[in-house]
């Protein structure tokens, strides 16, 4: 009987050993306390690109003359050539490959470059010169990031803003797996025609303070496994293949110093 007390009680030591991950590998921001950070940049505002869709609605306090200025569709309970309500039937405006928009009443604006609170400025501006106390609303319709690697909810999601932090993008995908690197973490960008890649690293409060803490649309976010997840395995099964192999170990270890003791007594 207590031979088998010393296998249980071996066996869970081994398994607690096989799971155990240093901290060292998987805590965030492990310099925080000693990091000296400059002032972070909230003033942050994400610019139009080309292929972005936005949603842009005139109103006012004569809803008669901002109508021309909406992009809308009738309201079918209303019948063709019925009313309709801007803030429910406004379509979007595609960003093309110019970095443009076609607008009602002003024609082509170009937009690339432009946040949203620049544009809704501009459109007020102008839509003045015609419209006694126009009032312009901007906003992204299509403002995603993607997720991919070693997270427990990889994807394509739409934020419900465009001030998004990497901390932000990787909660929406259900945080790392204890398995997933934490300081190669690429970030690949369009900029310019071109995609770019960066390197970041969750375990320095550097990024914090860097370009890359605050996310673009259409920001893709992958997360590579770790060296010792890469060198177990490739699928879920690997992390309890090597604890199990590490506990098979143990009680082959403790069987052999068991049968030595029966032994010696016999």
């Amino acid at each position: 009987m207590k031979h088998i007390k010393l296998l249980v009680l071996t066996f869970v030591v081994a398994a607690a050993a096989a799971g155990c991950a240093s901290p060292k590998k998987i805590l965030y921001f492990q310099d925080i306390n000693q990091a000296q950070l400059q002032k972070l940049t909230t003033a942050y505002q994400a610019v139009i690109k080309k292929d972005d869709k936005l949603t842009i609605v005139v109103t006012g306090p004569d809803k008669t003359v901002v109508a021309p200025y909406n992009l809308t569709l009738s309201d079918p309970s209303q019948g063709a050539g019925g009313s309709y309500n801007p803030e429910q039937s406004t379509l979007g405006y595609l960003v093309d490959a110019y970095g443009d928009i076609q607008f009602p009443i002003l024609g082509k604006i170009h937009v690339e470059g432009m946040t949203r609170n620049q544009l809704a400025e501009y459109l007020t501006e102008e839509i003045g010169k015609d419209v006694k106390d126009p009032i312009v609303y901007v906003a992204f319709r299509n403002y995603k990031i993607t997720v991919l690697g070693e997270v427990r909810n990889p994807g394509t999601y739409t934020m419900e803003s465009e001030k998004v932090n990497i901390l932000q993008a990787i909660s929406r995908a259900g945080d790392l797996n204890l398995t997933a690197e934490r300081e190669g973490i690429i970030l690949l960008r369009e900029e310019k025609g071109r995609i770019e890649h960066y390197e970041v690293d969750l375990k320095s409060s550097h990024l914090l303070d860097s370009p890359y803490f605050f996310l673009q649309q259409n920001d893709i976010l992958y997360i590579p496994p770790s060296p010792g997840r890469v060198a177990t395995a490739t699928n879920s099964l690997g992390v309890w293949t090597t604890a199990l192999s590490s506990v098979t170990s143990v009680l082959a270890i403790a069987s052999a110093i068991i049968s030595l003791t029966v032994s010696k007594k016999q």
